[in-house]
């Protein structure tokens, strides 16, 4: 670049020739064309050593790609600068402006007889002239405007490689010679020469802007900026068996987070200085109000220790409550649940949008009762303001009328020169607030170097600032940072909020009256179309198994509840959980999200099994009928209801059970830890063997558990049966041939006897059978069906403490 033609002395001659044939070659190149926007000499004279060391460096990083070494800084990125502090960010009349960082010698020589100063470019004249500043690399004369000089500068004799050295530059702002309220570049460079450029030159620099307002604007910017308290999910579905139900946290990372120096601490603690509006996830609260009692935490094993930051928590929640008295506060649905993943994935899964209405309902019953102020929970936040009609759908269906959308989602089409009010109508009856893209997203990124979160803030206020200049008109700027900001960025926002609350050209709005602010008739309304929305983002978000899973844990929760005496024991704490399943927080999160979900699944199903029945052995029917019990246990802590047990046989030719193919018998069991034997009534109609089983079923006749399968060996017919039957066989023959005798005998008798009577023919019948009996008279009795072996029981159900032996 052109650092010569700052210094006097130099000798323009030989750039002067250079320039005349790399003209030649580079005539109409848009490089020259850039060139030529400076005066001509001091174009001569900046192009030759920059031009030159680009040259160089091009060779040089060739060379070091073939070596395999690094390449060495050159020109006027020969020196890093790093800009540390800038106070007071925003200056006023009279103010004296404080400059300090480090320069750091990346080059391969000595610096030597170097200077750090300052300098002052003329004022930018909108929002895209600050974002191609902050983008340039490198120094360029004219454009960077000119070193302030004299005592302001800092004086550094040597610069070894690689050793960092400290500045501190303090000067009036009446030296800078600041005129018209705007935003000015100020660049911090570092002067110096080397032995291979023997000659003045600018080494290095460092861009950022300054805000100058002299004095109060007739007509202030209305900024709302959103102060959100949102954190990832902390507990799990567990909880302990006791009356309490004592939660179980998945680590201690919560605690972290609460406890001073932590990120939400950090949050709350800058929060009270701003007036901010406030976007709370009531499950942060829910999870810091468990933890502020009694809570076991998961071990790697799966056994649970007691937690130990109970006043940690108590200490937070108390704080924050006086924190928000007063103050607008906005609640989310429980556990910020994804939007956008719920439109593109999850609405065509039944059940998924019901999660949400219900989220919403009990996030602001939540936030009502832990904080003791009213939310509003009208407003519907996706993922990084990105929108589109499928969004748009989703977040209004559990009730919200106001979705925060972002300006690089929501783009304006009408070439706008002035950047239009936040609230947007976009038809049925729902306002689009949209945040600026550039102040949202001004603290992304690594803040825990001074040096960016220095630059983030001037650049921050730089832009509202220009924002406010564009026309006289009134504007109403909606602010939504990144949802989970760290500390550092924490720290940041609120240093550039304390610097814009002086409310010279900026004065602070809550949400709820930036959303009701008159809408700019030319700003678009237009939602964009599916196809426009980030391809990053998508690749973010939950896929349609997730909640297809979802609703697997759905449908066995649904049955589960069914069967309990206290149901809400396990509706709660399994409803909380798939909320939090569908959480914002798991972006970029996909084998966490997943493994959340299946631990949620995995630990209803183990409690669905401590209701079940108890394995049986086979058993032997040596009889016609019999009883045969069934036995169901429960290991909950409350009774269970609402059951039957069926027992069914496969082979009903051979053994029926009750009247035919099955019976059902209701189950009850009063009390946890107890069981309850069901008894079946069966009849053997043939010998063999026959596959028996039972299964539970609840009232509305779905299946609970799994079944028991048994084998019932009919041997009915046993020697001592056949000994029974075969003397019953007996005396029906003897009996049989003696009436058949008797039979003859009496005939044979009446045909001796003749007409007249009996054989002495005087009527006599003293020899015939007497007249009142009948043939079996004198027979012995038939036997009935020989005793079965297993005595019949009671059908009754046994007491829900009997255990049966099997």
């Amino acid at each position: 670049m052109a650092e010569a033609a700052d210094f006097p002395g130099t000798t323009p001659s030989p750039a002067r020739r250079w320039l005349r044939r790399t003209a030649a070659m580079l005539a109409g190149a848009p490089l020259l064309a850039g060139l030529l926007q400076v005066p001509a000499g001091s174009a001569a004279l900046a192009a030759t050593p920059d031009v030159k060391t680009a040259a160089t460096g091009a060779k040089s990083a060739a060379t070091g790609a073939r070596t395999g070494l690094k390449a060495a800084a050159t020109g006027s990125r020969t020196v890093d600068v790093s800009l540390d502090t800038l106070t007071p960010s925003a200056p006023r009349k009279g103010d004296t402006i404080t400059v300090s960082g480090t320069v750091t010698n990346e080059g391969r020589q000595p610096v030597t007889a170097a200077q750090v100063g300052l300098r002052i470019a003329p004022p930018l004249g909108s929002r895209t002239a600050i974002d191609t500043a902050a983008q340039r690399k490198g120094f360029q004369p004219g454009t960077d405007g000119t070193e302030v000089g004299g005592k302001y500068v800092k004086k550094i004799a040597k610069l070894a490689p690689g050793v960092p050295q400290h500045f501190s530059i303090s000067v009036p702002v009446s030296a800078l010679d600041l005129g018209m309220d705007g935003v000015y570049q100020l660049g911090v460079t570092l002067t110096g020469q080397t032995a291979a450029q023997p000659y003045p030159q600018v080494l290095g620099i460092e861009r950022t802007f300054l805000p100058w307002q002299d004095g109060s604007a007739d007509t202030k910017t209305k900024t709302t900026y959103l102060w959100p308290l949102i954190s990832t999910t902390h507990l799990t579905a567990r909880t302990r068996s006791d009356e309490q139900q004592t939660p179980v946290f998945k680590n201690e990372d919560l605690a972290k987070e609460i406890q001073p120096g932590g990120r939400l601490e950090q949050l709350m603690t800058l929060g009270q200085q701003l007036d901010v509006t406030w976007v709370i996830d009531p499950d942060l609260l829910v999870s810091v109000e468990a933890m502020a009692d009694e809570y076991e935490v998961e071990g790697p094993d799966g056994t649970t220790v007691p937690g130990r930051y109970e006043t940690v928590a108590q200490q937070w929640l108390t704080e924050l409550q006086q924190t928000v008295k007063g103050k607008k506060v906005v609640a989310l649905p429980f556990a910020d649940p994804d939007l956008a993943s719920l439109a593109h994935n999850g609405k065509a899964v039944s059940g998924s949008l019901g999660h949400l209405k219900e989220a919403t309902e009990v996030g602001a019953k939540a936030v009502r009762d832990i904080l003791f102020v009213k939310p509003t929970t009208d407003f519907a936040w996706p993922a990084d303001g990105a929108i589109d009609p499928s969004v748009v759908d989703v977040a209004t269906s559990a009730g919200a009328h106001r979705v925060i959308a972002r300006s690089d989602s929501l783009r304006e089409t009408h070439g706008l020169l002035y950047t239009p009010n936040a609230a947007r109508p976009i038809g049925g009856g729902t306002t689009a607030v949209v945040a600026d893209a550039r102040l949202s997203t001004a603290f992304q990124g690594d803040m825990t170097r001074s040096e960016n979160s220095t630059l983030a803030v001037q650049e921050f206020l730089s832009q509202s600032l220009m924002l406010t200049l564009q026309d006289d008109k009134q504007r109403n700027i909606v602010v939504a940072p990144q949802r989970t900001p760290t500390t550092s960025q924490a720290q940041a926002m609120a240093k550039a909020l304390t610097a814009l609350g002086d409310e010279r050209w900026s004065e602070p709005q809550d949400l709820i009256a930036a959303a009701k602010a008159k809408p700019d008739p030319s700003a678009t309304t237009q939602v964009p179309s599916s196809a426009s929305y980030p391809a990053a983002l998508r690749k973010q978000e939950l896929p349609r198994s997730a909640f297809e899973e979802i609703r697997g844990t759905q449908d066995e929760l649904d049955v589960f509840q069914m069967v309990l005496s206290v149901p809400h024991r396990v509706i709660t704490p399994f409803g909380r959980a798939m909320d939090r399943e569908m959480s914002t927080s798991w972006r970029g999160r996909a084998a966490a999200a997943q493994g959340y979900r299946k631990s949620v699944q995995g630990y209803l199903t183990s409690l669905m099994h401590q209701v079940s029945l108890i394995k049986k052995s086979d058993a032997k029917l040596s009889g016609r009928s019999a009883t045969i019990p069934v036995t169901v246990q429960n290991n909950l802590v409350q009774g269970v209801d609402h059951l039957r047990l069926r027992l069914t046989s496969t082979n009903p030719t051979r053994l029926k059970i009750g009247d035919g193919l099955y019976e059902e018998q209701p189950v009850k069991i009063t009390g946890g830890g107890h069981t309850q034997s069901v008894k079946f009534t069966t009849t053997a109609n043939a010998n063999g063997r026959v596959q028996v089983y039972a299964q539970l079923y609840t009232e509305d006749n779905q299946p609970y558990g799994d079944a028991v399968y048994f084998d019932v060996n009919v041997t009915e017919v046993t020697p001592t049966v056949m000994l029974v039957i075969a003397g019953g066989v007996l005396l029906l023959v003897l009996a049989g041939f003696r009436m058949y005798t008797q039979r003859k005998r009496a005939a044979r008798q009446q045909a001796e006897a003749g007409p007249d009577g009996g054989p002495d023919g005087d009527g006599d019948a003293t020899d015939d059978p007497a007249p009142d009996a009948g043939p079996d008279a004198g027979e012995p009795e038939q036997p009935s069906d020989p005793t079965p072996d297993t005595a019949p029981e009671s059908t009754e159900p046994s007491h829900t403490g009997e255990r049966v032996d099997r």
